[in-house]
């Protein structure tokens, strides 16, 4: 186990280790370089990870990371208001904005179905796409799943399918799509090339149960 003589150094380093993917050798090279910045750098790098945490919201509407509580995609005029593309993080709301192929909304659910982790439908935001659906000025007309290719992306894109299909008060029926499979089985729309994740948003196809 990587320690030092310094007490401080090391609680330093338990911080920056305890981050997904680093080490504590990275970590002491994270530590290291931070003491080497002027004391003006370093207070504005604790300021701004300190405001991240206390100052950003997450969209009333959709649930996207945002500086307001309804975050531009949404509040833009320019963006088709009656297509939702739903997705399970916020990662993949910028991997589909990356492939400038997408003009629409979003609504992030915060996982998917699985009930060997004891994730069931009311632990993520599928109350909340159904509430988007059913009213509003601007009811959508289709509602694009992006849920990742695994068994439990698509136990939670039927799930959807089924309520949103169980909608009574709807002046027409729901168009519900899912994203072409020019994405590998298993894979995360995060780690998928712009240009396959761009393709597969163009040539979406209707969702068949």
């Amino acid at each position: 186990m990587l320690e030092t003589s310094s007490i401080l150094l090391n609680k330093a380093i338990d911080c920056f280790a305890s981050l997904p993917g680093v080490g504590r050798k990275t970590a002491l090279r994270y530590v290291l370089h931070l003491l080497r910045q002027s004391d003006e750098d370093v207070d504005a790098w604790l300021g701004t990870v300190s405001r991240l945490k206390h100052e950003v919201h997450y969209c009333k509407r959709c649930h996207n990371i945002s500086d307001t509580e309804i975050c531009p995609i949404c509040a833009s005029h320019h963006r088709d208001q009656h297509t939702i593309c739903v997705v399970e993080t916020i990662r993949d709301v910028m991997a589909i904005e990356n492939t400038g192929q997408y003009n629409g909304v979003y609504h992030v659910l915060g996982g998917v179905i699985s009930p060997m982790d004891g994730i069931g439908p009311k632990d993520i935001e599928i109350d909340s796409l159904v509430a988007r659906v059913q009213g509003g000025a601007d009811t959508p007309q289709e509602v694009i799943l992006a849920l990742p290719t695994t068994m439990e992306g698509d136990t939670t894109n039927f799930y959807i399918y089924r309520r949103l299909q169980n909608i009574d008060n709807l002046n027409y029926p729901i168009k519900v799509t899912q994203l072409a499979r020019g994405i590998a089985v298993g894979n995360d729309l995060e780690y998928t090339d712009d240009i396959t994740l761009g393709r597969s948003v163009q040539n979406r196809i209707e969702f068949k149960a």
